[in-house]
């Protein structure tokens, strides 16, 4: 039993040394030498004494991997070298040439390269500094990045700490993030039970994953890494690309074992063509096989063009095509509403998995390819779970084949399906449908719409699935035996979710435009109609010249508004959020307007408030926030770490203020700089 702050702090250190060796051995090696319930009871251990001792606890720590959801902000960061692509082939020839031109330019006869896995995933850059996690960020253009590091914390193969057994400590490490095959169909069939539209693939679920704005929702997603490049090693003396493999393994990361040395070109050749059907086996999505030069001196030797190293090439393989017929076509409803065509197909064997479904994604692909139910097809899966339809052999049809028309009415609530102009998609347009609930409740109850704290997805789902909520205006007629009974939670609990609820109502005009979700009005297009029509009535009776003559609502945003409220279920739910006392009607202080014209750009991390508050600052008082930064750009507001932005704005003369100069004009209402 641990009594004093020295006895929990030698105690802390222990469990997360013991934590940190069975997340290695769990995550990265595969080889768990204790129960899931044996360290479940040493990380509430660990929980309990770091809440008993809040200044105990460290970055590092192992309960520190997900963070609260206010702290992803996705700020633009420059990488510690340039993350450069690959170039790409798809034959021995092209590989033979590369070869060549790496022998002439070393000026020897032969090269040991080093053979890898190339991952299908999302490439990332992991900066340490002192053994510890300071950064992650996404490739981005190459040159700059955006910060992942709340998110990426949550995959648990990413040592937040660097091992005692490695000499590396401030480096920059590029790893390929993933999601596991079996994983993934798991996800897949858990999200069609719940009625959730599923992911296409694990590359697009992974990518989509890390830019979630909530971690909690990142740690509940399967994903992992594989580390394939030590970037940035200073004061370490190592010769080759395998061995900083190897000390990469040493310091705790995941490394692919599926690689070889080779000598020569032919020894890579045939390396390639030994994968090219056994990759089908593995338990992760893999396009092609890297091809590297072992020798780091070599590497420097050989340098890079403005894209591309010139000591490593990518070798493709060929997508997998076979034919097959098309059955019938369905349609399904995402949960943004959006009518996606599904071709049924008559089961083929692809890639080593039985496929019955492709993917036709919209009525234009369907023309364009001239799609028919009955056609014989040719279907490719290049890493792609939901293959697609390359196109039909005409040449097969009989006259039996039908053609397939786009319903124009949702298959789910019959409501009506609108497609927008300059848009290839059909929507339902049915606030209430089925196939839309959850995500549609979520966006409402969310920080930047109505701002219910406590009425997260969890719980909304659950009263979905028990049928208490089947609208946005149930959310004002639930009680507390219904949270309870629904939730199990506490008494406390439940009051303070319905006194959330009950403070929402107040909001005003624009967070309630902006939580109906209509397609393409954000939240500066709701702040501009608030502004513009002072009522939700005025804004449901307007017509689409009149909201196209408004500065900042284009044709794309005004059909939509039209679209939103011409159906007669989102009229009637809007009448129910009125009777339930939800304000709508916006206030408007002209007096406070001080910022009226004037274009803001943010970047750096804030401290005060956090870049979605300050921007509500500016506009609320006329001002106007944009993402990059041009001459029309009147003042660039910055926090910590502001990157490239800062360079920009001071090349281009425009006005910089720092935290507190913001702070003080917002304060005293007065732009006096």
């Amino acid at each position: 039993m641990v009594e004093s702050k020295e006895e929990a702090k030698e105690r802390i250190a222990e469990l997360r040394k013991e934590i940190r060796y069975h997340d290695r051995k769990y995550y990265v090696e595969d080889d768990p030498e204790i129960s899931d319930y044996e360290y479940d009871m040493l990380m509430e251990e660990l929980k309990e004494l770091e809440e008993r001792y809040p200044d105990l606890v460290t970055p590092d720590s192992p309960t520190q991997r997900i963070a609260p959801m206010d702290t992803v902000q996705f700020q633009g960061v420059e990488h510690k070298t340039p993350m450069l692509s690959l170039d790409n082939t798809y034959n021995h020839d092209e590989l033979k040439e590369f070869h060549e031109r790496v022998c002439r330019g070393l000026g020897v006869d032969d090269v040991e390269y080093v053979m890898e896995l190339k991952m299908d995933g999302l490439g990332v850059a992991l900066l340490y500094g002192n053994r510890l996690l300071e950064r992650g960020a996404t490739r981005g253009d190459g040159v700059m990045g955006e910060d992942i590091t709340t998110n990426l914390k949550t995959i648990r193969s990413i040592p937040l700490k660097l091992t005692d057994e490695t000499v590396l400590s401030d480096i920059e490490v590029r790893g390929e993030v993933y999601m596991p095959r079996d994983e993934f169909d798991a996800m897949n069939e858990e999200r069609l039970k719940k009625g959730e539209e599923p992911f296409a693939n694990p590359r697009n679920a992974a990518a989509g994953t890390v830019r979630q704005k909530d971690p909690r929702v990142v740690a509940e997603r399967p994903l992992d890494i594989f580390v394939y490049h030590l970037s940035h090693h200073p004061d370490v003396e190592l010769k080759t690309h395998r061995e900083c493999m190897d000390e990469l393994r040493k310091a705790g990361f995941r490394v692919n074992e599926n690689k070889a040395k080779v000598s020569g070109i032919q020894e890579a050749l045939d390396y390639i063509d030994h994968w090219e059907d056994k990759k089908k086996d593995l338990n992760y999505e893999i396009d092609g096989i890297v091809i590297k030069v072992n020798d780091l001196e070599h590497q420097e030797r050989l340098g890079a063009t403005s894209k591309h190293p010139r000591w490593a090439i990518a070798y493709k393989y060929p997508a997998v095509r076979k034919t097959t017929v098309i059955n019938d076509i369905e349609v399904q409803v995402g949960r943004t509403g959006k009518l996606t065509p599904v071709a049924i197909l008559e089961p083929v064997l692809l890639s080593g998995t039985t496929v019955s479904r492709a993917s036709l994604h919209n009525e234009d692909e369907i023309e364009r390819k001239d799609v028919r139910v009955g056609d014989t097809v040719l279907v490719e899966k290049a890493g792609e779970i939901i293959p697609q339809v390359v196109k039909v052999i005409a040449e097969k049809r009989d006259g039996s084949q039908k053609i397939f028309e786009m319903p124009r009415e949702c298959p789910i609530c019959g409501s009506r399906a609108t497609r927008l102009e300059d848009e290839v998609a059909r929507r339902c347009v049915n606030a209430q449908c089925p196939a839309q609930l959850k995500q549609r409740l979520e966006y409402w109850g969310s920080r930047d719409a109505m701002d219910i704290e406590g009425l997260g997805p969890k719980l909304l789902g659950k009263l979905v699935d028990k049928g208490a909520v089947k609208s946005i205006a149930d959310i004002y007629r639930l009680g507390k035996i219904q949270l309870v009974s629904v939730e199990r939670m506490a008494d406390k609990s439940a009051r303070n979710i319905l006194k959330a609820i009950e403070g929402s109502k107040e909001q005003g005009l624009a967070r309630v435009v902006q939580g109906l979700g209509i397609k393409y009005a954000g939240k500066r297009a709701a702040n501009v109609l608030a502004e513009n029509y002072g009522t939700l009535d005025s804004i449901m009776e307007a017509n689409r010249n009149e909201l196209e003559e408004i500065d900042e609502i284009g044709p794309k945003i005004a059909e939509s508004i039209v679209s939103f409220f011409e159906d007669e279920r989102n009229r009637e739910m809007i009448e129910r959020l009125k009777e339930a006392g939800v304000k709508m009607e916006a206030e408007v202080e002209e007096a406070e307007r001080f910022l009226e014209g004037k274009r803001f750009v943010l970047t750096g991390a804030l401290e005060s408030f956090t870049r979605d508050e300050a921007a509500e600052i500016i506009e609320r008082h006329g001002g106007r926030v944009t993402s990059s930064i041009s001459g029309s750009t009147d003042y660039v507001v910055v926090g910590n770490n502001p990157g490239s932005k800062l360079d920009k704005a001071r090349g281009l003369g425009i006005t910089v203020l720092d935290e507190d100069e913001f702070g003080k004009i917002i304060e005293e209402r007065y732009l006096s700089v």
